[in-house]
């Protein structure tokens, strides 16, 4: 307990931290209650097409070109951006992990041949990696998942390698090695845990990358076709951009505030975390 409030206490002096924690609780707190809040399927055609926003008061936002319910689809959109989202950071975060600390823990050839293969990795441009995958596997939230955790792992992969390298010669590794310990247990209760806090922070910005990689594929049309997302609806809200502005600018504002507060969150993390700033 006196761990976390110190962490808190930490995190609560960046006011943007604060201002974005609350907006983020508020996004899940929404997305986790989308089945409540608009229940039936999202993709329903409930009314006329191209409502306006204060038209009718039982679709306040208004509807698309299907006629279907823009609110019902940003609140279940958000679902979906966010699953995606923190799915596919947390499969590169564990295959970052894994390569990074067995290439940093061993050096060596075994370092240099599973850097070479992050830097082939890193070396392809990601987003057109990705769009490659998906129109390869077909759209669906799985592939789009599986896509953005392989362009994403390398950073991971290459910031845990710099820590597990620092960390291998500490007196609590010799220790471990010197009672017997195997190489596997002193890797994944020895060195990973101690490389967590800078892997926490760069994961809550990989979550804000992952999320704007998803809408951009959705606005190309390689988005999951049963589900609704905020990039496809701004995608098709493109074609009407001047007869029927609210198609992209609230799932725009939705995802603008969404990274916008997982950003602040990151950097209050980071400061929350930086053993330097906690002593003071």
């Amino acid at each position: 307990m006196s761990q976390f409030k110190d962490f808190w206490r930490m995190y609560r002096r960046n006011k943007a931290g604060v201002f974005g924690l609350a907006i983020l609780v508020a996004v899940l707190l929404v997305s986790l209650s989308a089945g409540l809040i608009y229940p039936g399927d999202p993709l329903d055609m409930v009314t006329q097409s191209l409502v306006m926003p204060g038209q009718d008061g039982d679709y306040p936002l208004g509807s698309d070109v299907l006629g279907r319910d823009l609110a019902a689809c940003i609140v279940h959109g958000s679902r979906v951006s966010l699953i995606i989202g923190i799915t596919a950071t947390f499969a590169s975060v564990c295959i970052g992990m894994m390569i990074g600390g067995v290439a940093g823990f061993y050096g060596g050839k075994v370092d240099d041949a599973l850097m070479r293969v992050t830097e082939i990795i890193m070396t392809i441009p990601s987003f057109m990696f990705m769009l490659t995958l998906v129109a390869l596997l077909s759209p669906s939230v799985a592939t789009i998942t599986f896509a953005i955790a392989v362009v994403s792992w390398p950073t991971i992969a290459r910031l845990v390698r710099a820590e597990c390298m620092s960390l291998r010669d500490r007196e609590f590794v010799l220790a471990g090695i010197g009672i017997g310990m195997s190489d596997f247990r002193l890797i994944f209760t020895q060195v990973l845990p101690n490389t967590l806090a800078p892997v926490i922070v760069t994961s809550s910005i990989m979550v804000a990358s992952a999320i704007l990689n998803e809408s951009s594929l959705a606005f190309l049309g390689l988005g999951d076709p049963n589900v609704m997302s905020w990039g496809a609806i701004i995608g098709e809200g493109r074609a009407v951009i001047r007869t029927a502005w609210h198609l992209t600018v609230f799932p725009g504002v939705a995802l603008l505030l969404t990274l916008l507060s997982i950003n602040f969150v990151g950097d209050a993390l980071n400061d929350a975390l930086n053993p330097r700033l906690r002593q003071k």
